[in-house]
Formats: C-alpha cells, structure tokens, sequence
C-alpha cells in the first residue's frame, strides 16, 4: 500500500472508530447518567465505568480511554492526586474534571487545569432538576465530543507544524501539544479596518481555554486597564467566577471582581459576569452602569457573551473593542456584528492558540474582525490601540 492511501486508510478508520469514554465517580448516579448518555451518542462508548481514582490508574493501559471524566472528591485516590498518574502514563489523555459547586472543587479544578487536565464541568446539585441536568448533558457530550475528535486528528496526522505559536499557560501549553494540528493550508480571513473612533471600553469574551488566556492578557494589559475599563464575559459557573476573579486580580495587579448589580463602571477595574448570570450594560445619566440579567441562557451559556457585546454598544458606540477568545460554540459572533454595525472593532484569537477555536473562529470567518491574532500578540496590540494606533 502507497504512503498516500496508507494515510487516508488511517484517517477513514480515525474518523470510524468511537471516542473511547472512561467515566470515573463514585457516584453510582452520576456514573449511570454519564454511562447512559455516552452510551446514546453514536461516535462514542463507555470504555469503563469506576469508582475510583485509583482504578481507573491501575486499569487505563487495559481500557485505552481517550477521554476520562474525572470526579474530583473519591475515596481511595482523589481526582487530583489520580489526574498526574493518569498523564503520567497516557501523555495525550484529555481529562475533563467533573466536580460539585463548591469553593474548594472550584480551587482543585483551577489547579488541575494547570496540572493538564483539558477542562472541567460542574456537576449539577441534584440531578433530579431538569433544566441543570439538561445543560450538565449538552456540555458534557460537546466537550468530549470536541476534545476526543481533535486528539483523533492530531494521531491521525503525520505532519506537525513546523512554526509553535508562543508559550502559554501549562494547560493551554500541554493541551496544544497534545492537538497539534497538520500543516493544512487554509484561504486568508478577510479582516476589515480598525475603527477611526478612540477605544473607551475594552470587552472580552471566552469559554473553554478561557481561563488561563485570559489571565495571560490581562497580565501586560495595565496601561489600558489603568485609563479604561474592562469587562469580561467567561462561560463560567457560580464560585468559579468568583475564584476567577481573584486570579485576574494577581494576574493583573490591578482590582478584579464579580459585576454587581447597579455599580457604575469606572476606569481602572476589571469586571467579571457572574456565574449564572448575564451582564449587560445600561445607561444611568451620564454614566455605565452594570445589570445582571436572570434571563434564560443565550447560545446554552448564562452568563453569554452576546448580551455583554450588544447592551456596551448602546452607551459606548463605536468606542467599543471587543476580544474573542479560545472557546467552543459562536457565542460572540453576533454580539461582535453589533459591535461592528455600531462602528467599533473587533479582534479574534487565531486557530493555533486556541484550546477549542469554536467563538473565535466563528467572528473571524464572519468577516467582522479587524485582526486575528495568536494569543501572545494580543495584549501588545491592546495597549497600541488604546494609546492612539489605528492601523
């Protein structure tokens, strides 16, 4: 058999094959549920179901996962302990921690994303309300649906790229390694202008990858925090955003918290939609003023990124910048017209530094954006932006 058919036989057969599904939980619920909707999907199968951190080190060689759903609190081995043992001997695992709505799950899953786990998910108080079980499903089957087929591409994939984007975070940096991408030729994104108006506001939105993008933004962002405010959307639950908040604060030295309902946006600070709900902005007087909206959830996200793009644009017009970073879906993508159709700009993460190029993707083959950058790059054209730079 020639190279060239040997490489599409193992494509073909890449492509044919389920994700393989290791579902680790204590929880005889939680695992059925899982088990179950794993089960229904058609490109996926429950490789195995444990009870534990430590069967599933012990049993990984045998059951040959592609992905692991890892719960966090277990008795026997832990989530985070089993999580490195796990790396350890299957380097390209994608692990998505699975954990309750607490502060302290909320801590264990910031640090497991810098240990190599791919994401995370909370898991729903009780299964028993429809509506959470619902959303826990749909992001659940489309994060393994989407981490499992980029590690299937990059082993099915002889070539490597021969330019790295810039250094990341360690699980943004792990991540990539482990979806490298072929070196595929793709037709240019058409990019339009930057907007003549002077940026007043800087927005952001993100989801899967958000957190350690977004922390390495903020980091060189403080010439722009410091004379404008920023304001950020990430898909994120209740005390996640909270946890978030905090490290956007260390990362950019510069105050960082949860929007309050009301509270008039000032110069200077960093303002984080809450976990479970949207954040617009409104007009009081003379001044921006945040509102959190209960509302139901926009592109399966609460908070959203739309609202945010949208509402800014009725007080700040074509002073509007708005970033969008790594994450699954389009959420972004019509708030990022808005933006446009107001007169302001419009900036997108590129294909190569994103975790999961779903909402920056989606703006920058839309046509909206003015730039499409690697991650590394954007905070330096941030800065340049805002002191004056138009092109």
């Amino acid at each position: 058999m020639s190279v060239a058919l040997a490489s599409i036989s193992t494509l073909s057969s890449a492509k044919q094959e389920p994700l393989r599904v290791m579902v680790v939980d204590d929880s005889v619920v939680i695992r059925g549920l899982i088990s179950r909707w794993i089960g229904a999907e058609p490109d996926m199968v429950v490789a195995a179901s444990l009870r534990t951190g430590l069967e599933a080190v012990n049993q990984l060689d045998k059951v040959k996962p592609d992905v692991a759903v890892l719960d966090i609190e277990m008795p026997e081995l832990d989530g985070i302990s089993a999580l490195p043992q796990l790396l350890a001997k299957k380097r390209d695992l994608i692990v998505i921690m699975a954990s309750t709505l607490t502060r302290r799950n909320a801590e264990i899953s910031f640090k497991a994303l810098s240990l190599g786990a791919s994401d995370y998910i909370p898991k729903p108080e009780t299964t028993r309300e429809p509506a959470a079980a619902e959303i826990f499903h749909h992001d659940l089957i489309q994060k393994i649906r989407t981490f499992g087929a980029k590690v299937r591409r990059a082993a099915a994939s002889p070539v490597r790229p021969l330019v790295h984007p810039a250094p990341l975070a360690p699980a943004l940096d792990k991540l990539h390694d482990a979806t490298a991408r072929p070196a595929v030729a793709h037709p240019p994104l058409k990019t339009r202008a930057f907007s003549l108006h002077q940026p007043r506001v800087l927005l952001i939105g993100s989801s899967t990858g958000g957190p350690q993008a977004l922390m390495s933004v903020v980091t060189d962002l403080t010439p722009v925090i410091d004379r404008f405010p920023v304001l950020i959307t990430q898909h994120m639950p209740p005390t996640f955003t909270t946890i978030l908040a905090e490290h956007l604060a260390r990362s950019s030295k510069r105050p960082a918290h949860e929007a309050i309902d009301g509270e008039v946006i000032r110069a200077g600070r960093i303002y984080l939609a809450p976990g479970g709900r949207h954040m617009r902005v409104v007009r009081h007087g003379v001044d921006a003023v945040i509102a959190l909206d209960d509302g139901p959830p926009v592109n399966f996200c609460k908070p959203a990124v739309d609202p945010l793009f949208t509402s800014a644009t009725e007080f700040w017009q074509g002073g509007t910048l708005a970033v969008v970073l790594t994450g699954m879906g389009s959420d972004g993508m019509r708030g990022g017209k808005d933006v446009v159709a107001a007169g302001g700009s419009v900036i997108a993460q590129d294909e190569a530094s994103s975790v999961v190029w779903g909402m920056p993707g989606a703006a920058a083959n839309a046509g909206i954006c003015a730039a499409v950058l690697p991650l590394n790059q954007i905070a330096p054209k941030l800065v340049r932006l805002f002191a004056g730079d138009r092109s």
